[in-house]
């Protein structure tokens, strides 16, 4: 019988020796591993060892395709242009110059003949508030202050009863009956679901912010009524009935919207009197803090509370003089309180001047 040399335990004990060598320098490695992950250092983790895989096909990566640019939303309709004319009167109310001015506008059908007309307010920076001198001012007209705002496009009027109908579809219970006079009787939160609907109507509803219509703020509301003017009202030291409707004209009541027949110098009617108007603003007790952008100032202040601007039929003048300021709850209403919209400018060119 053939004998073999009884070398497999001399081998067995080789590999036993070598297995034992690869797990202890594995075992130093993992070891490390851990460490590295508690305390994670710009060191790369070395990763496991694999075994090579064929070479993948190397297929060349497609362009990666530039980002659309937001466009502006397209104007409404072409712009036009229209006369208006505008006084000056003196401490006295009597008035010292009459002037024939034009504005730009454009116009938005809302259905059943029923339109709203947008005018153009150029951008421009002002002082915001009241000087110690004026008379009839309040704590919250404080301090005057300089702001800067950018163009955009406001309700040549108030919003209307028939404007308001043709939006939503039904009476919003004004006082004071008539489709040429403004809506009343519309609390804050009313003029919000207004804007809504009307943003839906025009196919907005989905755009930014930016490109929907929308409350003026306080300061873009203040530039538009002042319109370059540093008086207490935009027609100058004083009004009278035959400029605006408040409380000495007597009349007890809303008047249809232009019917007083003069504009301030940008061609907005009635920014005196006739109701009071809602602002986007919560109200605060004076300007500490107010942003200087012509943005709408949305924190602080009596969050409870919004902004209201104008005046109304039933106040005296000097509640109607363009930095006179009131705020209430946003679910108050009365048949004094109505609104105007306005827009951005770059919603409709991108660009007040441009088109």
């Amino acid at each position: 019988m053939k004998t073999y040399p009884r070398v497999w335990p001399v081998a067995l004990a080789a590999g036993l020796l070598s297995f034992a060598a690869i797990n202890t320098a594995l075992g130093w490695r993992g070891f490390t591993q851990v460490k590295e992950r508690k305390n994670p250092t710009p060191t790369p983790t070395p990763q496991p060892v694999r075994t090579p895989s064929p070479a993948p096909v190397i297929r060349p990566t497609p362009a990666p395709r530039p980002r659309p640019t937001p466009t502006p939303a397209p104007p409404p309709a072409p712009l036009r242009s229209f006369s208006f004319e505008t006084v000056t009167l003196d401490g006295n109310g009597r008035e010292t110059s009459r002037e024939t001015r034009q504005a730009r506008y454009f116009v938005v059908e809302l259905g059943g003949g029923v339109t709203l007309e947008m005018v153009e307010v150029p951008g421009g920076s002002f002082m915001m508030g009241s000087p110690p001198t004026e008379d009839d001012r309040d704590p919250d007209e404080d301090s005057p202050h300089r702001v800067d705002v950018s163009p955009f496009w406001m309700g040549k009027f108030e919003i209307t009863q028939a404007q308001g109908k043709a939006v939503m579809g039904s009476d919003n219970n004004s006082h004071f009956k008539g489709d040429e006079l403004p809506v009343e009787n519309v609390s804050w939160n009313g003029a919000q679901v207004f804007l809504r609907e009307l943003n839906r109507k025009l196919g907005l509803q989905n755009k930014s912010r930016r490109y929907q219509y929308r409350l003026p703020s306080e300061a873009e509301w203040e530039y538009a009524a002042r319109a370059g003017t540093t008086t207490p009202f935009a027609f100058g030291e004083t009004i009278t009935p035959l400029t605006a409707n408040c409380e000495s004209g007597n009349r007890r009541k809303t008047v249809a919207v232009g019917s007083l027949g003069v504009a301030n110098a940008f061609g907005l009617f009635d920014m005196h009197g006739n109701v009071w108007e809602w602002c986007e603003d919560v109200y605060h007790k004076d300007y500490n803090g107010a942003p200087t952008d012509g943005s709408a100032w949305l924190s602080g202040g009596y969050p409870d509370r919004r902004a209201l601007r104008g005046g109304s039929w039933i106040d005296e003048e000097g509640v109607c003089r363009s930095a006179s300021r009131h705020g209430t709850v946003p679910g108050d209403h009365s048949y004094n309180i109505g609104f105007r919209v306005v827009v951005s400018a770059s919603a409709i060119y991108g660009q007040s001047r441009s088109g």
